[in-house]
């Protein structure tokens, strides 16, 4: 599970940032509680906030870390321009640069920094991974490893760089000849370390890898979503499984018919029963926004709940009924149902799912923006009002939030469109 994510100096978040899955000392909804080894958790974190207030960039600065990390074993070898006129000729993806905080010249030459800790799922030790690296023009300036068990109250150091000074003493010293000898200084030590089969650096590599980001604030990236099949969907027995989890909200789907093409891609029918007994097929593409949606996220979902991972969505709440979406919330709230501890941090617009009935005080974290154009990330928890008193648990969050109590909204004015005010 994810303790902490932190960043700083990534976009539109100038200084350091943290947003934490760990429950605060609060008494509602104890159930969403779960304890690994000495750490209470907790599995979703809803971000509420204005347009353009940074929501949509914490999820970016996850994406950017995981990415950096799957990829970075790539970047070694020729300097930057060199790779860069390679990638254009080959039609493949540019090395990673940071993109820091813009609106100050200080921020523009200083590095990106990004940091987690988090549990295996895998590891019945149950121990605590510290795994962060910092990020500038130039390469990696700062890169470490932690662990701690779960009886220790001291972490182990795996292993340590700053600089071009390494403390790799963790790792058998072999290995630690191979990593030297192949390091560039924009490359990871957990991503060429991964691909050197070194087990620990290979569990913080895959952790990383199996975490799940879906984005749907651009509508032609959520029509690609909505074409890629669940896994072994031309399986019966995966298809029954679709029809009952869209059954949920339209129930007039009743089966699938899937056709594979000369080229290897397949062409989904759904069928629908109509009044007189018969069957009704229509194309997939010709479905709701809303069935689209819902059949996009379903490995997504199915994936995180099965392996006990981290989903992160951009816009859920985008094409979705509210009550569709407090039933996707209610998924991992629920003990019963979110059995292996799966997390979901999302985005949203729908201050409907601002309830206290619905979301505990430290699940609720917003965005907002200042005058320099720096974002904030702070939790409803954490929150002051202008008397300096925390929001209690029974206040009505959504109208609160609605009126700017808790800020973290839009600044409105009336539009004067024709320019004639």
């Amino acid at each position: 599970m994810l303790i902490q994510f932190r960043f700083q100096n990534f976009k539109s978040f100038r200084d350091d940032t943290i947003l934490d899955f760990s429950a605060t000392k609060i008494t509602e909804h104890g159930d969403h509680v779960v304890t690994i080894g000495r750490e209470k958790l907790l599995p979703v974190a809803a971000i509420f906030g204005a347009n353009a207030s940074g929501k949509s960039n914490v999820v970016e600065a996850f994406r950017f870390m995981r990415t950096y990390i799957g990829e970075s074993f790539l970047y070694g070898g020729a300097s930057r321009k060199e790779r860069e006129d390679q990638a254009d000729k080959e039609n493949q993806s540019k090395p990673l640069t940071q993109p820091p905080f813009l609106f100050d010249s200080a921020s523009q030459g200083t590095p990106s920094s990004f940091e987690v800790y988090f549990t295996d799922p895998e590891d019945d030790l149950e121990r605590i991974y510290n795994y962060g690296f910092t990020l500038g023009p130039d390469g990696i300036v700062e890169e470490w490893l932690n662990i701690k068990s779960k009886t220790s109250k001291v972490a182990k150091k795996i292993f340590s760089r700053n600089g071009a000074e390494y403390d790799l003493a963790a790792i058998p010293k072999k290995l630690q000849e191979n990593i030297l000898l192949s390091l560039e200084k924009e490359t990871l030590i957990v991503s060429l370390g991964a691909k050197l089969k070194i087990d620990i650096l290979k569990t913080v590599f895959w952790w990383f890898a199996h975490i799940e980001i879906v984005d749907f604030g651009i509508p032609a990236r959520s029509v690609c979503l909505s074409r890629q099949l669940p896994k072994n969907f031309e399986d019966k027995s995966v298809q029954n499984q679709m029809v009952s989890y869209l059954s949920a909200f339209d129930p007039s789907i009743t089966g699938f018919h899937v056709e594979q093409k000369d080229n290897g891609r397949f062409l989904v029918y759904t069928l629908h029963r109509t009044r007189d007994g018969d069957f009704a097929v229509l194309p997939l593409s010709q479905e709701s926004s809303g069935t689209l949606k819902m059949f996009a996220l379903y490995p997504y979902l199915q994936d995180t709940l099965e392996h006990s991972r981290v989903l992160l969505i951009d816009e859920l709440n985008a094409r979705l009924h509210p009550l569709l979406v407090r039933s996707i919330l209610l998924t991992f709230l629920d003990p019963n149902i979110n059995k292996n501890h799966a997390q979901l941090i999302f985005t949203t617009h729908d201050a409907w799912q601002l309830s206290n009935d619905l979301l505990r005080r430290d699940e609720i974290w917003f965005t907002e923006k200042d005058e320099d154009g720096a974002s904030t990330l702070y939790s409803l928890a954490d929150f002051q009002d202008e008397d300096g008193d925390k929001i209690r648990k029974d206040e009505n969050y959504e109208k609160n939030y609605l009126l700017g109590k808790y800020g973290a909204i839009p600044t409105l004015k009336c539009f004067d469109i024709l320019g004639e005010g």
